[in-house]
């Protein structure tokens, strides 16, 4: 999609993509500095080791200060770097809250179901498999930061949260009071962003970031860079790909990321900063530590979204568009094999509903006394929270089978949504020519799209949103 044809928020969104994991010519975004970590641990290593054996066969005074003045500065040059991507990570992890987050709950989720959204209307969901499978891969850590902040916030309106580290920041706010939080203690609330929320986007953010290290990529691109990276892996493959992830994206924590730089000369400040950064780093590597195996913990808030992305955003050759609503299908069965709680899964179908935001509806048209107009419309799902999982609220993208800019928010009843198999017979009677005539009408180049269903069950609303005014689809309407 052009930038040109983009809107404000479209571009902010795609900007910030770009700058996370997809690789950079100026070697800026995210991926660049975990890559160079990971490629530059050799060199360290070795570095550290000769400065090592200097130290061992040297004699005089003199040259051990020599040699501890290049250790130092060798340090100072790695500590140099690490601030410098500890700075580019946090900075990222506040414009994701400036994206996701407003003045209160409902502008919250407005502004989280515009951002998941835009991230699924920019990603592709047809044509080359390989082309779909990477651009995936790149937009899944911002989706996946973005349902971990939501899922937060509801289990701790639930009260489900019991985690200290949390419980110390919320302090004596009550899961009912929570989202008036920053009414009550702006400085408090402040407090909480910063190491709670900030804390779970960078967790969620680099959780799977030891996949780029070389080792990993030797099992993913081969020696040559000939193998597909998305292929299904051979168990034996699988298994040490997840050990090197955990491995190195731990690693990847603490000396590629560590905690953050004080900027004063407060030493009684400086003391308390570095306390609270040492605790917040303590408190992502536990909540990446337990995302493997989270049982009932905590880190649920990280491994069920990474579950519901690896399908909504799926990387896999067998990547299906309509058959993502099915997500909790296989939320449900990982909750029933221990792989994660139910009791999260069932806290995030209450945010996400069934269809995630940005899928496109396709829906009965009915008269003002429910009866078929013979013809079906399209819609988008732009909103968090319906009130039945199962019927989305969505924003008219046709009207009498022409695309609109500026159409009006609906709920999809289940007896209308063509999603399911029951609302679809209600077209069975409809002539085939009647059907092909509508696809026509739909779909562009129809004629070389003779895959298409006669009654579809869902549509691909990206070239819709590729126009500027097809994207403001979570205005008021």
């Amino acid at each position: 999609m052009s930038k040109s044809h983009q809107s404000l928020l479209t571009t902010q969104v795609s900007n910030l993509l770009d700058r996370m994991f997809k690789a950079s010519p100026i070697k800026d975004a995210l991926i660049d500095g975990a890559a160079e970590f990971f490629a530059n641990q050799p060199l360290v290593n070795k570095i550290n080791e000769e400065l090592d054996e200097k130290n061992k066969h040297s004699s005089g005074e003199q040259k051990q200060a020599a040699i501890e003045t290049d250790r130092t500065n060798f340090q100072q040059q790695l500590r140099s770097e690490r601030v410098e991507r500890n700075e580019r990570l946090t900075n990222i992890c506040y414009e994701i809250l400036e994206l996701s987050e407003g003045e209160n709950f409902e502008e919250t989720n407005r502004k989280s179901a515009q951002l998941l959204g835009t991230i699924q209307l920019l990603s592709h969901t047809e044509g080359n498999p390989l082309q779909i499978a990477k651009i995936n891969e790149q937009h899944k850590p911002l989706y996946k930061a973005v349902l971990s902040l939501r899922l937060l916030d509801q289990l701790i309106l639930d009260g489900a949260i019991k985690d200290s580290y949390i419980q110390h920041f919320i302090g004596d706010i009550t899961p009912e009071q929570y989202k008036e939080y920053k009414e009550l203690n702006e400085v408090g609330y402040e407090v909480f962003v910063s190491e709670v929320k900030i804390a779970i986007i960078k967790a969620a953010l680099i959780q799977d970031i030891g996949n780029y290290h070389p080792d990993a990529q030797l099992i993913l691109v081969g020696a040559n860079e000939d193998k597909d990276p998305f292929r299904t892996l051979e168990v034996d493959e699988r298994k040490e790909l997840l050990q090197i992830n955990y491995r190195e994206t731990l690693k990847y924590l603490v000396e590629g990321i560590g905690v953050g730089d004080y900027m004063g000369n407060s030493k009684k400040d400086r003391d308390l900063f570095q306390k609270q950064e040492t605790r917040k780093l303590k408190f992502i590597k536990e909540l990446l530590k337990g995302a493997i195996n989270p049982k009932q913990g905590l880190a649920n808030v990280l491994k069920v979204p990474q579950i519901y992305c690896s399908i909504v955003l799926s990387i896999k050759p067998s990547y299906k568009y309509k058959l993502i609503p099915k997500v909790y299908q296989a939320l449900y069965q990982n909750a029933e094999r221990g792989a994660c709680s139910e009791k999260v899964v069932d806290c995030l179908y209450k945010i996400t509903g069934m269809f995630p935001q940005g899928f496109g509806v396709t829906y009965l048209a009915l008269d003002a006394a429910g009866n078929s107009l013979e013809r079906y419309e399209y819609a988008v799902v732009n909103h968090l929270y319906p009130k039945n999982p199962e019927e989305p609220v969505c924003r008219i993208a046709t009207r009498q089978l022409s695309f609109i800019g500026y159409g009006a928010d609906m709920v999809v009843k289940k007896s209308e949504n063509l999603y399911f198999a029951e609302s679809a017979k209600r077209l069975a009677s409809m002539s085939k020519a009647r059907l092909q005539e509508i696809l026509e009408k739909l779909v562009s180049n129809y004629q070389e799209r003779a895959e298409l269903d006669l009654i579809p069950r869902c549509w691909h609303p990206r070239d819709f949103f590729s126009e500027k005014d097809n994207q403001k689809l979570w205005n008021k309407s």
